[in-house]
């Protein structure tokens, strides 16, 4: 499918999920980092003509980060009428969860602190609007590597371009026409104070990890197997102990 069939086919896909609802929602809220990834999910959101909440949610953002965020938010008001849009400062919020938690301070797991913030503050945003989350993940990242990273940490109520690869999203964003210097930008998930890249997290190329998540003769199978194996609870059900009658 070409980039311009499949965004029509992801607009279609969100609008028949919400009408299909057993109360369809009023509107659909998500969180944009200034990548490529959420910045094509919330112009799908928008193109279904379904009120869009679209929120920037900054936790000690670096600067260019943030300003690719505001400048997208910026365009997608320009462009769409049924776009709401709201910057929410996390810093302090983040800065009490830091200082109560010191001593259980971990790097690692502060940076995943900063995404389940944002997505509570989303679907806070959802509750108060009748609406529902939309999560911003990839296929190599959802279903091949689990990088569970940026807006998608802790769940989400759907998720449209989560059966694209990074390299579709890139000729959607693209096809869509958003701005150029995020889709040339290095992604990244915001969330570490060094601004370390998503590739650099996980040692690979995009391109390669697609490669090796469907080519068994990949060079780079090995090492993805690898990144899985370790990832592979956060991409199967809960483990639930079923207790016997």
């Amino acid at each position: 499918m070409n980039s311009k069939n499949r965004t029509i086919y992801i607009r279609d896909w969100i609008n028949n999920y919400v009408v299909n609802m057993l109360n369809p929602a009023k509107s659909l809220v998500i969180g944009i980092s200034g990548g490529i990834d959420s910045s094509v999910s919330s112009t799908l959101s928008a193109m279904t003509g379904l009120k869009t909440i679209v929120l920037s949610m900054p936790i000690k953002q670096k600067s260019e980060q943030h300003d690719l965020s505001l400048r997208h938010l910026e365009w997608l008001v320009s462009k769409f009428k049924n776009v709401e849009a709201h910057t929410i400062k996390l810093d302090e919020l983040f800065s009490s969860f830091y200082s109560s938690l010191s001593k259980f301070d971990n790097e690692h797991g502060m940076a995943n602190s900063r995404a389940r913030l944002r997505m509570t503050t989303l679907y806070q945003v959802a509750a108060s609007n009748k609406g529902i989350v939309v999560g911003t993940g990839n296929k190599v990242e959802d279903f091949g590597v689990g990088f569970y990273t940026k807006y998608g940490d802790g769940g989400v109520d759907i998720s449209p371009i989560a059966d694209c690869n990074k390299t579709e999203i890139w000729e959607m964003g693209k096809e869509l026409g958003i701005l150029k210097e995020i889709i040339d930008a290095p992604p990244t998930d915001g969330l570490w104070d060094d601004g370390r890249t998503d590739e650099g997290q996980l040692g690979f190329k995009y391109k390669d990890l697609e490669d090796a998540m469907k080519n068994p003769n990949s060079p780079y199978r090995q090492e993805y197997e690898k990144i899985r194996k370790q990832n592979l609870h956060k991409m199967e059900p809960i483990p639930v102990c079923k207790i016997p009658d």
